[in-house]
């Protein structure tokens, strides 16, 4: 069958003109894409070639999901990070850049799960509930944002909040040697933090599986997990997982401070963290410096903790506190690591092994603990009733020393050893058993006031105990003086002593 040439004619005009009024003012789309390819694979790091315009920090996408952060950006190379399993990564393989840094998931939906520092669960719950990120690396707050630190953080330990006070806003350091109970020490202060309105992170930093699992079976036990985000990282992670982890953490309290809420974060601990930015700037052949720590390392740990503060009633008046944990070696405070950190927080919490052996729990020295906050974050309540305390127990551990070698002590210095030895049975205290404030109170009164020095000391666990359990009896006005009011009236003090001379009296001696 044929057609006329007119009529062909017309068919093609028409087609075409429908195309072009079809195609008009569209323009074609291309995508580019810069895609390098890795030249070698390491223990958690990976060189790579190509990606010209790289950013410093910028997140890297490898093969089969993994990403990986670019750390060293040199003239004809990329020396990444990786954050994932690497075993199955090949030279020659592609890597493309995603255009942002390294970030993290936030909100309300990360309380009472267990996430890694990619966000990714944990906990076999299902995924995070949560669609707001932020950068783990982020400006600490400026000068005119903050505000001082003048409200406690109530630990529930009688020896910190009578002698150490820990204010909300402030970098307490803890350190000690392995297995003097330094994370017992932040565990209680998260489970005290119950019904305080003060949201919790756990920050678990290469640490071994079965420690992160006990810690979240005490967590949930005791119902600390509502109010608690936990983000770990296991021994067996990667050394850039570990690297990111409490930048994550710290991040992820950003965005519950700067919603006008109160944070404690607990990194635990910081000693991981070092050793394995050693191993990545190592891998990475980053010039070493003292003990093969590269150049930088104050300045990851300064960054790190200078975020955590307290903001100004402009800034929602949210508060972030820091109690990063170190290990020192042979009690060696001196160490490089150790002073750095000390040098960075507001004052630190030394564990001390011979008190540890002793039986005397939490193993605090109070002789070498220091908080530079001080009375300024500690309820004035307790300035009335911890008065020389501190300074009576510095001068029995003195002349315990003297007593140990058999010397021969006056009078005076046998009752401040008699009045010492009570001081320290009264400041001891059961692991996971916060004390509230009425009975820290109660307690430290009775002792400022001599009335356990006529209390046998084997009977002194039992006396203690009776006091404290005898501060339910004070009376909720008072109670909330404590909170609200300036130093103890003369009537409230009074009430409390005869309550606690009462339990005294009860007790059979």
């Amino acid at each position: 069958m044929s057609f006329p040439p007119d009529t062909l004619r017309h068919v093609f005009d028409s087609t075409f003109t429908q195309l072009r009024q079809g195609y008009e003012g569209v323009t074609p789309q291309i995508s580019l894409q810069e895609v390098g390819t890795i030249i070698s694979v390491s223990t958690g790091i990976a060189r790579v070639s190509g990606l010209p315009d790289v950013g410093a920090e910028e997140l890297l996408e490898f093969p089969k999901g993994i990403f990986g952060i670019a750390f060293n950006v040199d003239e004809d190379e990329i020396g990444a990070v990786l954050l994932g399993d690497y075993a199955s990564l090949q030279t020659g393989a592609l890597v493309r850049r995603t255009g942002r840094v390294m970030d993290v998931a936030v909100g309300d939906g990360l309380l009472g799960r267990v996430i890694d520092p990619l966000g990714r669960p944990l906990d076999g719950k299902g995924a995070v509930s949560t669609h707001q990120r932020l950068p783990v690396e982020r400006p600490a707050a400026p000068i005119m944002d903050r505000a001082p630190v003048t409200v406690p953080l109530q630990t529930g330990l009688k020896v910190i909040d009578a002698l150490i006070p820990v204010g909300r806003g402030q970098r307490e350091l803890i350190l000690g040697d392995r297995q003097t109970g330094k994370t017992a020490i932040a565990i209680d202060t998260i489970l005290n933090q119950h019904d305080q309105n003060v949201i919790c992170i756990y920050c678990a930093i290469g640490l071994r599986a079965s420690t992160v699992a006990k810690t979240l079976a005490i967590l949930q036990e005791k119902g600390a997990m509502e109010y608690t985000v936990v983000v770990v990282t296991e021994g067996s992670d990667p050394p850039g997982l570990a690297y990111i982890s409490p930048y994550a953490a710290t991040s992820i309290g950003e965005f519950f401070m700067q919603a006008g809420r109160d944070v404690l974060i607990v990194y635990d601990d910081l000693t991981h963290h070092a050793r394995a930015y050693r191993e990545l700037s190592l891998l990475l052949r980053r010039p070493s410096g003292r003990e093969a720590f590269p150049g930088d390392i104050f300045y990851i740990h300064s960054r790190l903790l200078e975020r955590a503060t307290h903001l100004n009633a402009e800034k929602g008046g949210g508060s972030l506190t820091a109690l990063p944990i170190i290990e020192t070696e042979a009690q060696n405070m001196s160490a490089f690591i150790p002073t750095n950190l000390i040098s960075i927080t507001d004052g630190q919490i030394y564990l001390s092994p011979s008190l540890f052996e002793l039986g005397v729990l939490p193993a605090v020295d109070v002789g070498k603990s220091v908080s530079r906050v001080g009375g300024k974050a500690q309820l004035l309540a307790y300035r009335a009733v911890t008065g020389d305390l501190k300074l009576a127990y510095a001068q029995f551990e003195e002349l315990e020393t003297f007593a140990r070698f058999g010397a021969k002590l006056d009078e005076n210095s046998q009752y401040v050893i008699e009045h010492g030895r009570r001081i320290r049975a009264c400041l001891k205290q059961s692991e996971l058993s916060p004390v509230t404030v009425a009975a820290q109170i109660a307690v430290l009164l009775a002792l400022t006031s001599k009335l356990f020095d006529k209390i046998p000391f084997d009977r002194m666990v039992i006396a203690e105990r009776a006091v404290r359990a005898a501060a339910i009896g004070i009376p909720p006005q008072v109670c909330n003086r404590f909170q609200t009011a300036g130093q103890l009236s003369n009537d409230d003090r009074s009430l409390i002593i005869r309550i606690a001379r009462d339990a005294l009296e009860s007790i059979a001696i």
